[in-house]
């Protein structure tokens, strides 16, 4: 299973390989890949896709390497299984809302609510690892 994440002060990442590490404790292969160095085909065949991105700006997804990417998957996507996730310092997570209505819209079942967290996962680590296990059983 391939995590896509986009990461500027490393609290998505550690998401991100916390998420992973879940996953593996199934049995599961799991990778987390930055979203600059993703092979959009390889991505696709995975059965469930996982992507992680931080809220900028005004409750936005990055806009300069995460954005283009969800904008070059968005009509490879329709049927395939999704998982989101993210972290954010301020404002009430709404970003991880939009962003998750919008990928429902691009025909995405979302079958576990996504996992944000409030700045740095490190007291929420446990939460990170039951995400990843739950992935796994989609």
């Amino acid at each position: 299973m391939k995590i896509v994440y986009w990461s500027g002060t490393g609290n998505t990442e550690k998401m991100a390989e916390l998420i992973s590490e879940g996953i593996k404790s199934t049995g599961k292969n799991a990778e987390a890949i930055f979203v600059s160095d993703v092979n959009i085909d390889l991505i696709l065949q995975e059965e469930v896709l996982v992507l992680g991105c931080p809220s900028m700006g005004c409750e936005e997804l990055e806009g300069a390497q995460f954005e283009p990417f969800i904008q070059e998957i968005s009509t490879k996507i329709s049927g395939k299984k999704l998982a989101l996730f993210g972290s954010y310092g301020w404002g009430s997570g709404e970003w991880m809302d939009d962003f998750k209505q919008r990928m429902i819209g691009y025909g995405c079942v979302i079958s576990e609510e996504p996992l944000i967290i409030q700045n740095e996962p490190d007291d929420n680590e446990d939460d990170c690892i039951d995400f990843g296990k739950r992935i796994a059983l989609l």
